[in-house]
């Protein structure tokens, strides 16, 4: 499986806004210069987590974007999800009623892809935006803080 620049710029995006949002809402051109995404992206980014009902957006004079729930209740996996879709590596008719596997009574390895996609999927749900929030803060009062990097 590998995440797209959607699912790694919208999860870094999703981080600041619940970071910068405390207080009011925080526009796209100030995540943009924070986290270096160009505006345009992260507009299209906004309308998907936004349609997954996890920001909303305020409009007018000091408008933005906010967290429609509380950064406790969203796990990477919904914005993952929000973002890029089916997280699972390998889709297997065996495990889905409506499609049929002529192989799947002999098949084995449906129960690799079965264990693979659980444990992807219950990574991303255990780990939270609060969560990610405070290890960001912790990594900045910290002196190495400049010489990490997230990739682009």
């Amino acid at each position: 499986m590998k995440i797209s620049t959607k699912g790694r710029y919208g999860l870094r995006a999703l981080i600041d806004l619940a970071q910068y949002s405390e207080i009011e809402p925080v526009s796209i051109n100030s995540i943009s210069a924070r986290q270096g995404i160009s505006e345009r992206y992260l507009e299209q980014l906004m309308t998907m987590l936004k349609k997954a009902g996890l920001v909303q957006s305020i409009r007018g004079a000091g408008g933005g974007y906010v967290l429609a729930k509380d950064m406790s209740e969203i796990s990477v996996g919904d914005v993952l999800r929000a973002l890029e879709g089916n997280l699972e590596p390998v889709e297997c008719a065996a495990f889905k009623p409506e499609d049929t596997c002529e192989a799947s009574d002999g098949c084995v390895t449906k129960y690799v892809w079965q264990r693979i996609n659980e444990s992807i999927n219950r990574t991303v749900d255990e780990i939270n935006l609060k969560q990610l929030v405070e290890e960001s803060r912790s990594m900045q009062k910290s002196p190495a803080s400049e010489k990490r990097k997230c990739g682009k």
